[in-house]
C-alpha cells in the first residue's frame, strides 16, 4: 500500500522498497496552463555543476541514461525513469521541478501529485493543490537526495520566477534565446490490449487515464522508440562558466552523515569551518581576514572589491546580469536565504524556520523571535505543575513559547552560534540551557546522571528522541568528538552528545588532596564510553 507523504516528510528509499530502478510520475494540471516539468541532478554542493544531468524537454536522459524522461503515460503528465544504483557519484540530488511555460501561477493548479512506482507498484504519493500556492510560477515538488544512503522528501515548495530563475537557484546560466520551432504532431502512442489491467509497457505513452500503477522496472526491456516530445520555444540552457556561490538546499543532500551544526540536508556553509577544525583566527579590528589562496578578500560593507565593476554583486555567475548598483549590490550578499526547507541557517548566528512546511508547531525559547513573515501566532508553551517542578529540581527548565500558522521565524539569541540537528528517529542529549528551538513532534525529558563528588550528588540534562530538528546554540565553533573508553569532557563545556552513549561520572576529588591547600580546578569529569558512531560535541567556553 503506497504511503501518503504530507509537504515535509521524508523516508529511505530503503525503507519504502527494496528496488533501485523506479518510476517517478507527476501529475499537475490548471486551466489553460502548460508546464515544464524537469529534474535537476546536482552536486554535493547543489549546484547543476554538469548540464547533461538537467533532463528536460530538449535533453530527455542522462549519459549514462541514469536519469530518463518518458514522457505522459499511466495518467501522469510528466514521467521519468531513475536506476538509482546507475547515478554516478558526483550526483548528490535529484530536483524534480515543475514550471509555467507562459501566463499563469501556481495558485491556479488543481489536485496534483508526485509519486514513485517499484516493481508496479505504487510505494509513495504526495498531493498538492493549487491553494497551497500564491503567485509562484515554479514549484519544487521532490527531492531524491544523498544522505549516507538514497531517501526521498516531498517539498512542495513554491518558487518566484520561472524555469531561467530556477536554473539560477541552482547555479546554471541562461545563454541565449532560440527561435520558436513550430510544435511537431507528437508521436503516435499505443493503449494497452484490451484485456490487461496493466498500463502500457515501459517507455510507452498511453492514453490519458486515471492514475494507476506505472509500468514496472526489472532488467532494461529491448528499446522501444521513444516519444517525440514537442519543441518549445525556451531558451537554450548551459551550464555555469564560473563557480556558483553556495547556497542553501532543500532537505540536505551530503553523501555522508551531515556534521554537527550543519543545516540538515546541506554542505557545509562557507562561513563556518567543519567541525573538528581550527577556525582561522581573527584579524586585528578594523582588517579584513585573508582570502582563501587564489581568490579575492572579502570587500567592507558597502564598497566593491578591486577589479569588479560597480553594481556587480559578488557571487553570481559571470553571464548573469547585475542586481543593481548602489545599495542594492551593496546587500545582495546578505538577502534571506529561502531555499525551500523547513530550517535553514541564515547565517551562523540566525536560523529560519517555514512553518509551512511539516504542518507542525516549533517550540522556541521565549524571546528568541527576531523577525518573522506572513501569518503566524505565538503562545505561552506551560510545562505543566509536574514540569515545573521537575525543572526547579533539576536546573533544566526551559521557558518555551508556541510558534503556529503559515509563514516564517527568524530566531536568534544573544549572538550564540547555532546548529539545527535533525533526528531521525535517534535521540540526542542537550543541557536545556543550550536549546534554542525544536519541533513539536520530538519527545523531551529529563535524564539524570548519578554521580559522587558533586552537589546534589547528580547532573541532569534534556534527552530528544523522535523524528525532527532541535536547534542548539553554543558559545564559538563546538568540536565533535568520537566516543571511545579514553574520552572525557568537562561537564561546563560539553554542550550534548548522542543519547545511546553511557556517561559516567569521574571525579578526581581525593582526601589526600583536600590536605593541601588549592587544586587544579578540573575535580568534576564526565567519562563517556560506546558503541563506534557515538558522539560528544564540546564547546570552547565554560557555563
Amino acid at each position: 500500500m503506497a504511503r501518503e507523504f504530507q509537504r515535509g516528510h521524508k523516508a529511505k528509499i530503503s525503507d519504502l522498497t527494496s528496488g533501485t530502478d523506479l518510476y517517478v510520475g507527476v501529475q499537475i494540471a490548471g486551466s489553460g496552463l502548460t508546464f515544464d516539468i524537469s529534474c535537476f541532478g546536482l552536486d554535493a554542493n547543489e549546484q547543476l555543476s554538469d548540464d547533461r544531468y538537467f533532463i528536460f524537454f530538449n535533453q530527455p536522459k542522462s549519459p549514462e541514461e541514469s536519469i530518463q524522461l518518458l514522457g505522459p503515460q499511466a495518467g501522469d503528465t510528466e514521467s521519468f525513469r531513475v536506476t538509482l544504483d546507475r547515478i554516478p557519484a558526483n550526483i548528490h540530488k535529484l530536483s524534480f521541478t515543475a514550471t509555467l511555460d507562459g501566463a499563469g501561477q501556481m495558485s491556479q493548479v488543481g489536485p496534483g501529485y508526485i509519486r514513485i512506482v517499484a516493481g508496479g507498484e505504487e510505494v509513495v504519493k504526495y498531493a498538492f493543490t493549487g491553494s497551497e500556492f500564491t503567485t509562484e510560477r515554479a514549484v519544487m515538488l521532490g527531492d531524491f537526495y544523498l544522505k549516507d544512503v538514497w531517501r526521498f522528501a516531498a517539498v512542495g515548495q513554491g518558487f518566484d520566477g520561472g524555469l531561467d530563475a530556477l536554473l539560477k537557484n541552482f547555479g546554471g546560466e541562461v545563454a541565449e534565446e532560440a527561435p520558436a520551432v513550430p510544435a511537431q504532431g507528437a508521436a503516435p502512442s499505443f493503449a494497452p490490449p484490451g484485456q490487461a489491467s496493466a498500463p502500457p509497457a515501459f517507455g510507452a505513452p498511453a492514453a490519458p487515464q486515471p492514475p494507476q500503477p506505472a509500468p514496472s522496472f526489472g532488467a532494461p526491456p529491448a528499446p522501444a522508440p521513444a516519444p517525440q516530445q514537442p519543441m518549445h520555444a525556451a531558451p537554450t540552457i548551459a551550464a555555469p562558466t564560473s563557480p556558483a556561490p553556495q547556497t542553501p538546499s532543500p532537505y540536505g543532500q551530503p553523501p555522508q552523515q551531515p556534521q554537527f551544526g550543519q543545516v540538515p540536508g546541506q554542505g557545509s556553509s562557507p562561513t563556518a569551518p567543519p567541525f573538528g577544525q581550527q577556525p582561522p583566527a581573527a584579524p586585528p579590528f578594523g582588517q579584513q581576514p585573508p582570502a582563501p589562496f587564489g581568490q579575492q578578500p572579502p570587500a567592507p560593507f558597502g564598497q566593491q572589491p578591486p577589479g569588479t565593476q560597480p553594481g556587480m554583486p559578488q557571487g553570481v555567475p559571470q553571464g548573469l546580469p547585475a542586481a543593481g548598483a548602489g545599495l542594492q549590490a551593496a546587500l545582495q550578499p546578505y538577502k534571506e536565504a529561502a531555499t525551500g526547507q523547513r530550517w535553514t541557517s541564515q547565517n551562523q548566528q540566525l536560523m529560519r524556520v517555514d512553518l509551512t512546511m511539516g504542518g507542525m508547531p516549533v517550540l522556541a525559547r521565549q524571546g528568541s523571535m527576531v523577525m518573522y513573515q506572513g501569518k503566524v501566532d505565538f503562545g505561552y508553551k506551560g510545562a505543566g505543575f509536574a514540569g515545573r517542578m521537575v525543572g526547579n529540581a533539576t536546573g533544566q527548565e526551559m521557558q518555551l513559547m508556541r510558534c503556529t500558522g503559515r509563514g516564517q521565524v527568524f530566531l536568534a539569541e544573544e549572538g550564540a552560534h547555532l546548529h539545527p540537528i535533525e533526528l531521525e528517529g535517534d535521540g540526542i542529549c542537550v543541557s536545556a540551557e543550550s536549546v534554542l528551538a525544536f519541533d513539536e513532534s520530538l519527545q523531551y525529558e529529563v535524564r539524570r546522571i548519578e554521580g559522587h563528588g558533586i552537589p546534589g550528588g547528580a547532573l541532569f540534562t534534556m534527552q530528544f528522541q523522535g523524528t525532527g530538528t532541535v536547534v542548539v546554540k553554543t558559545h564559538g565553533v563546538p568540536v565533535v568528538l568520537p566516543v571511545t573508553p579514553t574520552t572525557f569532557a568537562d561537564c561546563n563545556a560539553v554542550v550534548a552528545w548522542s543519547s545511546a552513549s553511557q556517561v559516567i561520572l569521574s571525579s578526581q576529588v581525593r582526601l589526600r588532596r583536600n590536605a593541601y591547600p588549592g587544586h587544579s580546578g578540573e575535580t568534576v569529569n564526565l567519562q563517556f564510553r560506546g558503541a563506534p558512531g557515538n558522539f560528544i560535541v564540546v564547546q570552547p567556553y565554560e557555563v
